[in-house]
Order: C-alpha cells, then sequence, then structure tokens
C-alpha cells in the first residue's frame, strides 16, 4: 500500500515532473510472474527512479547500511526502502553473500520482480565495470528471465559525494529478456557462471552505451583510495 501511494500520489508524479523521465522497451517487462531486472549502476537515484518508474514492484536487495542511516537523510533513505519494499542485505562476503542469495531466491518464488545490480556497487566514472556471479547463480537456481536494464544520466542527477540532486532528465531503457535455460542444472560450474554474467553485463553495455572495463568497480574504487606517495 505505501509503495502504491507513493507511486501512484506522491513520488512518481513529483519525478515526472522535475526529472521528466522517458523510458523505451517497457513491454520487455513481463505482465506477471518472476523475473531479474538486472541494472547499471550509476547512481543512488537508480533506487529510486527505477522501481518509481516501473510497471510492476520490484524489489531490490540493498545494502544494509541505507537502513541504519543517522539524522533526517538516513530516516528519510530507510523510510523510503521500507516503504518501497527494497530488503537489506550485508554485502561482505562469505556467509552474508549466501545469505543474500537465499533471500533474492525468497523473492522470485514469490513472482516478484528482482532488481539487482551485477556490479555490485556504483561506478565510480559512468564506465561499466565486470559483473558479479552471484546474479547467475540466482538465474539458474531461479530458472527466470533476465531483463537487462540500463540507466541513463542518473549520474547526473547525484554525482558521487554529492548531498542534493541537480534538475537533469534521466532515461530507463529495458532490453530484452534473456533466457538462460541451456545451462539448466550447471549453477555450480564457475565457467558457466562467468559466461552468463558476461552475457548479462554484454547487452547492458549494448543498450546503455557505456564503455565496458573488464575489473570490479570495487577494487577500482580500493585503488582510488589509496594514499599516493
Amino acid at each position: 500500500m505505501a509503495y502504491f501511494i507513493l507511486k501512484t500520489f506522491i513520488l512518481g508524479p513529483l519525478l515526472r515532473l522535475i526529472f521528466r523521465p522517458w523510458v523505451r522497451g517497457v513491454g520487455n517487462v513481463p505482465s506477471s510472474g518472476a523475473a531479474i531486472l538486472a541494472s547499471n549502476h550509476l547512481s543512488f537515484s537508480d533506487s529510486i527512479f527505477l522501481p518509481l518508474q516501473c510497471p510492476r514492484p520490484v524489489v531490490f536487495l540493498a545494502k544494509s547500511e541505507y537502513f541504519t542511516g543517522r539524522g533526517l537523510k538516513g530516516w528519510l533513505v530507510k523510510t523510503f526502502f521500507i516503504a518501497t519494499g527494497q530488503l537489506p542485505i550485508d554485502r561482505s562476503g562469505g556467509k552474508a553473500s549466501e545469505a543474500a542469495l537465499n533471500t533474492g531466491l525468497g523473492v522470485l518464488e514469490q513472482g516478484q520482480l528482482l532488481g539487482i545490480y551485477p556490479e555490485g556497487t556504483r561506478s565510480p566514472d559512468g564506465r561499466l565495470y565486470r559483473g558479479r556471479t552471484g546474479i547467475a547463480r540466482m538465474v539458474l537456481e531461479a530458472k527466470v528471465p533476465v531483463i537487462p536494464v540500463a540507466m541513463i544520466d542518473t549520474e547526473k542527477v547525484q554525482p558521487i559525494g554529492t548531498r542534493l540532486p541537480r534538475v537533469r532528465r534521466v532515461g530507463i531503457v529495458y532490453g530484452k529478456p534473456l533466457d538462460f535455460s541451456r545451462f539448466d542444472g550447471m549453477e555450480g560450474d564457475r565457467i558457466v557462471l562467468r559466461a552468463v554474467t558476461d552475457e548479462i553485463m554484454y547487452e547492458l553495455k549494448k543498450i546503455s552505451g557505456q564503455e565496458y572495463v573488464d575489473q570490479y568497480a570495487s577494487t577500482v574504487k580500493e585503488k582510488r583510495a589509496l594514499p599516493t606517495r
């Protein structure tokens, strides 16, 4: 109910009025049944524009820090994520990764749309980075289609490090569904998981027009954070 009210009467109309988002390929989103929306990740605002502009509710696996922020901003973010049905996950790896996988599978078992950022973190410079194979495991275990989604120009609305959004027009492009049923029963094969993930990232590159970098975004961020001598 909170999601419906926010999308229909409050944030949805407000975003359309201010940012005038354009959408292509919305017919590629299935009208019912479970599916994964695999999106590039340019800005925090991706997690606002995508669920509010999608024709169906989308459940995102969001990093747990979004639910523990302090002050007015922290409260607003937490309230939005809870109201729109987003689920907190621990991204520290190991058992936490397995728990996140199981959480995502639970969403798909309920026939819902699950939103995932395969890069695992926001792009540090607007380029598209190597995908994490967790999405491939989820796709093969749940046996659901993947719809690649390209967020366009959202990094211009809220560049990394800025607090207040800027008024810029943004876009959302839904690619054609990807079917990986040819790999049924092979979710334990690391080579298959990498192949599935790379195919998803290739489709994202095509519809987003981003330059692709064959490195993990998190690795690039860590290197940039190191002190220079």
